[in-house]
């Protein structure tokens, strides 16, 4: 009968000690974690879908505005260089790393909307429909970019503060100490000024 006691003693205090460890937030770590992962996942992925458009975008463009070679030619190299600056998961504590991949997709934002602004001197090229539906998507793309870009930074946000708030910074010191802060998109140059784009 004592031992029995003893046992259903022990498993009471294995469910409490599980219970208080759940409810004291130290899955909450690990989970914010993976879900601003998941965010960065979503942020490449609308980049990807970018630089999946360039590509007919600008093959629509060369066949009415083949002197816009200095621009055609931009695009392209952004694209190459945005497409070749990766961030993977594990580099997202380095913000010199997603600095470098913000840098590349802003010249490549930039090299688009010159682009996209030559069309004002071809009325042809402005009333074509690849040009158009390119546009559309392109335009579609942005937005989604737009949206990730934000859901990325709210996620790094809560991750980031659950590290240096209280009960989360007794687990970042304790069973979590190689996790470190992950780095946020900042605004470019001259982000408080809207684009000089013409549609």
């Amino acid at each position: 009968m004592t031992m029995s006691l003893a046992r259903v003693g022990g498993f009471i205090a294995a469910i409490a000690l599980g219970l208080t460890v759940a409810g004291c937030g130290y899955n909450t770590i690990p989970t914010l974690e993976e879900q601003a992962k998941a965010k960065w996942g979503d942020v490449q992925n609308n980049y990807q879908r970018r630089a999946d458009l360039i590509p007919n975008l600008v093959a629509t463009v060369q066949g009415y505005a083949k002197q816009e070679r200095e621009v055609l030619t931009a695009v392209v190299e952004a694209r190459a260089k945005a497409t070749q600056t990766r961030v993977d998961v594990s580099q997202l504590t380095d913000p010199e790393k997603v600095k470098q991949f913000q840098d590349a997709q802003n010249q490549l934002t930039g090299a688009l909307g010159r682009l996209i602004a030559i069309s004002e001197n071809y009325p042809d090229l402005k009333s074509n429909q690849n040009f158009l539906a390119l546009q559309s998507q392109l335009e579609g793309t942005e937005n989604r970019i737009a949206v990730a870009r934000r859901d990325y930074i709210e996620a790094v946000r809560l991750y980031n503060t659950e590290l240096r708030t209280f009960p989360g910074i007794i687990w970042a010191n304790t069973f979590f100490r190689a996790n470190k802060p992950m780095a946020e998109f900042t605004a470019g140059e001259n982000a408080d000024k809207p684009p000089q784009v013409k549609f």
